[in-house]
């Protein structure tokens, strides 16, 4: 996993009126769980824009008032609105204890379905997976250089090492769908 550093402070008040205080000041409030203790801190909206704006998953190093915390982030909501950030979740990483997280899958090949015209539909951008932190890949590959027209790569033929897969081995990742100006060939 790639890593980012995140600076914060510690809240002295908790409730909505503070959090609303803190948005006006352009903070976002965060938690941090998963550890010994909860901890509530605020953090520059300006530093979650290389976090929550990204496909990819990130390792992040919580400096809340010069305490180093690892974390993941695993929740931010926003307003539906203005889309601004209303709360950022982290959970903190702790030595040999497994971590469940949402990693990208990237589709690499060259299809033979495609090059006969056919079309890949990605159905699946990304795959839950559970492990310790080390053993967390930046992304899960997916080939699809086997499929011919029609065919589908599935959840059970992805391969993590250190990891387990959480997804349903049936889900579809990729497809090579048929377009309609050759369905009427392959049938006739």
């Amino acid at each position: 996993m790639k890593k980012l550093e995140v600076v914060g402070y510690k809240r002295s008040t908790l409730g909505t009126k503070s959090a609303k205080d803190l948005r006006a000041e352009s903070l976002a409030p965060c938690v941090l769980y998963g550890g010994k203790d909860q901890i509530h801190f605020a953090v520059p909206m300006i530093l979650f824009r290389d976090l929550l704006y990204t496909p990819e998953v990130h390792e992040v190093e919580l400096n809340i008032e010069g305490d180093i915390y690892r974390a993941i982030l695993k929740d931010a909501q926003f307003h539906p609105v203005n889309e601004m950030i209303l709360h950022v979740d982290f959970l903190e990483i702790v030595a040999n204890k497994p971590i469940k997280i949402d990693v990208p899958i990237k589709v690499i090949g060259n299809s033979p379905g495609v090059i006969k015209g056919g079309k890949m539909v990605q159905k699946l951008r990304k795959v839950s997976l559970k492990g310790l932190a080390e053993n967390i890949p930046d992304f899960v590959t997916a080939d699809i250089s086997g499929l011919d027209l029609g065919q589908t790569v599935k959840v059970n033929k992805l391969t993590v090492e250190g990891c387990e897969i959480l997804n349903p081995p049936s889900n579809p990742v990729a497809t090579i769908d048929i377009p309609r100006a050759l369905r009427g060939k392959l049938t006739a």
